[in-house]
């Protein structure tokens, strides 16, 4: 049966649209008057520096939804504090009986609702949470004996199987869009009164919100046949581009999925297998969540890195000498995003080249990149560092040159981001150790000087890696 509410408060999180949105249809559906709000949780922006693009990402979307909802007579509200004293007092004031909002699978947001859900419960309202991010959740999709599937291939296939067109059909909002509260607007918090100061998130050319994830989606549609082919080049525009449209809920995840699956073809299948990537990790981190410190495979805890400080520095500052490697890097910090072969490549070089803790980077990246999502990162660091669940032995580790040869084989990207190596040409190009004199004489290179020389030999560095782990599993 239906619940009814005479009015109700929307939390919006990682669901900032107005549009296939689940918690919204659900709280327009079951009470008579609804209000939105945003809250800049003080938890999650303390530790942030104060130039961080995430935050003005989400500030310009929340700023536009605010202003659409005012076009309408409504209002979004947007408080700063934190959750559980923020959300339980504005109920309180608006006198709301429910509060809606979507599920989050990461440990601290769940701690999180749990104490809102506690400090409302004492005031008789509950709070609601549906799922809006994923299609499938936490225990959704688990094995013939109810297990958890710990191998994405097997995962996927029966991810694919289990879907019905009711798994990804639009939540509506536009339809009952009646049932805001109606409300005078209140003025919008500045960003700087949040304490952060504005980025370069407009020369980057990333458009915050729903219209900016529209025009990459449009934009996407007219590449995703050849994604297949694509998607692995970091000098080629084959990606999205989506995933911080994706991490901050600026799109449906049901909308991308229905259309991966009515294009069809090669490149939307492919598109649609890292979709379902996205959603193995997330049901990971949900049943795992010691995962966010620990290794999934617990034997790996007893991985005894060296942990050299200096190279980690290297790593981070672009200097490792290894040029696809140190394109990667600059990138990370140049625009806050990483080409995801890359995202292999420069972790594995961390933990097996340089032989440092995947947390190291894992914090790293978490730092650094605009569309960080925990479960993605945890899983996709693991998986790279061989210490999570992986089908692929310990044993693989990424060559960088290999990589750097097969995958930016004209040196575009390297040229883009390492332009003091521009005139070299070949193999000189992935390996300038390895040019003539003459060769680097002519691209104006001096090893040591205008470009480091390599921090490490890889083929020395690969017999030490292997016996990280056979030492780790001989002391299990």
């Amino acid at each position: 049966m239906t619940r009814h509410y005479p009015s109700a408060l929307v939390w919006l999180r990682r669901d900032l649209r107005l549009e296939d949105q689940a918690a919204l249809a659900r709280a327009l559906s079951e009470a008579g008057q609804v209000t939105p709000v945003f809250l800049f949780d003080a938890a999650i922006l303390a530790p942030l520096p104060r130039a961080d693009r995430r935050v003005e990402f989400i500030w310009e979307t929340v700023a536009g939804l605010k202003r659409e909802l005012n076009g309408r007579g409504c209002d979004l509200l947007v408080r700063h504090g934190h959750a559980e004293t923020e959300i339980p007092r504005l109920a309180e004031a608006l006198g709301v009986q429910a509060v809606y909002c979507s599920r989050d699978y990461e440990p601290a947001a769940i701690a999180r609702d749990a104490a809102v859900e506690r400090e409302l419960a004492a005031r008789s309202v509950p709070l609601l949470d549906v799922k809006d991010q994923v299609v499938f959740e936490r225990d959704e999709i688990t094995t013939a004996a109810g297990g958890a599937y710990h191998v994405f291939t097997p995962y996927k296939a029966a991810w694919l199987k289990a879907l019905t067109p009711d798994h990804v059909a639009p939540q509506p909002v536009g339809a009952r869009a009646a049932g805001f509260a109606l409300r005078e607007p209140e003025p919008m918090v500045p960003l700087e009164a949040l304490g952060f100061e504005r980025t370069d998130l407009p020369a980057l050319g990333i458009r915050p919100g729903p219209t900016g994830a529209q025009a990459l989606f449009e934009d996407f549609q007219g590449r995703i046949d050849a994604y297949g082919q694509t998607r692995d080049y970091p000098g080629v525009k084959g990606s999205s581009y989506l995933s911080v449209h994706l991490r901050f809920g600026t799109i449906s995840i049901r909308r991308l999925v229905r259309f991966a699956l009515e294009r069809g073809g090669e490149g939307a299948f492919a598109w649609l297998g890292e979709l379902i990537w996205r959603e193995f990790y997330q049901q990971l981190l949900w049943r795992r969540p010691d995962t966010v410190e620990h290794a999934f495979q617990h034997v790996f805890d007893r991985l005894d890195y060296p942990d050299d400080e200096a190279l980690f520095s290297a790593w981070r500052g672009a200097r490792t000498g290894y040029p696809l490697v140190d394109a990667a890097m600059r990138q990370l910090v140049e625009t806050g995003w990483m080409h995801n072969r890359l995202r292999m490549v420069t972790a594995s070089f961390l933990t097996k080249d340089l032989l440092v803790d995947w947390r190291w980077g894992e914090r790293w990246f978490a730092e650094r990149l605009i569309d960080y999502d925990m479960a993605s990162n945890l899983g996709g660091w693991q998986w790279s560092a061989s210490v999570g669940c992986d089908a692929q032995p310990w044993f693989r580790i990424f060559n960088p040159v290999t990589q750097s040869e097969r995958f930016d084989a004209e040196g575009r990207f390297i040229r883009r981001y390492v332009p003091e190596l521009a005139g070299l040409t070949g193999r000189a190009l992935h390996a300038p150790w390895r040019a003539s004199p003459a060769e680097l004489e002519a691209a104006g290179v001096v090893l040591g000087q205008t470009y480091p020389a390599p921090i490490v030999d890889h083929a020395a560095q690969r017999p030490k890696a292997l016996a990280l782990f056979e030492r780790a599993k001989q002391s299990s």
